[in-house]
């Protein structure tokens, strides 16, 4: 007889139903293996890297949000440029990776960075090893507001527009008149550069504390009356 029973489409054999499942169940164990594998990578990828590049990004001074932005070539240049025919010893405020405290310190000075944040300190430290000039550099990790200024003639600062009221106040009260402050990016509110030089972001302004008043007043303080 021509009519014979034709399997439906959803029915199979029963050695074909052993099989299929058996395999569909090893290959989605594989899978599944090498999606958690690749899951596991790619998140430990990410915490790496964000425990790598936080530091980096976070702000590097707790008063005031100072993200850290490395200096340009441009700015270094013309912060060694106020530096011409000065001596003594340098400090940058909230020195980052080191760019500054290198350069001065290829150019003869003392140089020391003060930053909040330690892995730029460190990778600073590396920096200064690696181009010769680490036994001229010193860099701490310290808060710009807990430390004084005082023993330094030479002061470079990148700052934020925030702080520099504050910082203006703290500098003119700690410094000797013989010191010279280097602003960069952005200029202090009440003091009037003595000299300036750059344009835009690269712009630098130099400041003189023997010509600030403050420094005026302290002179006729230390100066003995005479009698006429």
């Amino acid at each position: 007889s021509e009519n014979t029973l034709c399997p439906s489409p959803g029915a199979m054999s029963p050695a074909l139903a052993k099989e299929i499942p058996q395999e569909q169940g090893e290959g989605g164990s594989r899978r599944s293996g090498w999606g958690l594998l690749v899951t596991a990578g790619v998140g430990g990828t990410l915490v790496a890297l964000y425990a790598v590049a936080t530091p980096f990004v976070t702000p590097a001074l707790r008063k005031v949000c100072l993200p850290f932005v490395p200096a340009t070539a441009a700015q270094i240049q013309n912060v060694l440029k106020m530096l011409e025919n000065r001596s003594g010893s340098l400090v940058d405020i909230g020195s980052g990776d080191g760019r500054i405290v290198i350069a001065a310190a290829k150019k003869g000075f003392q140089a020391v960075g003060y930053e909040l944040n330690p892995w730029l300190v460190w990778y600073s430290r590396y920096r200064a090893w690696r181009d010769g000039v680490h036994q001229n550099t010193k860099f701490y990790i310290s808060d710009l507001w807990k430390v004084s200024f005082s023993h330094y003639r030479n002061v470079v600062v990148f700052g934020v527009p925030q702080m520099m009221p504050q910082l203006e106040k703290k500098l003119e009260g700690e410094l000797e008149c013989n010191a010279r402050i280097i602003a960069c990016r952005f200029p202090f509110p009440c003091w009037i550069p003595d000299h300036t030089t750059g344009e835009g972001i690269d712009t630098v302004w130099a400041y003189d504390l023997k010509h600030s008043r403050r420094c005026e007043t302290k002179s006729l303080e230390m100066t003995p009356e005479t009698d006429s």
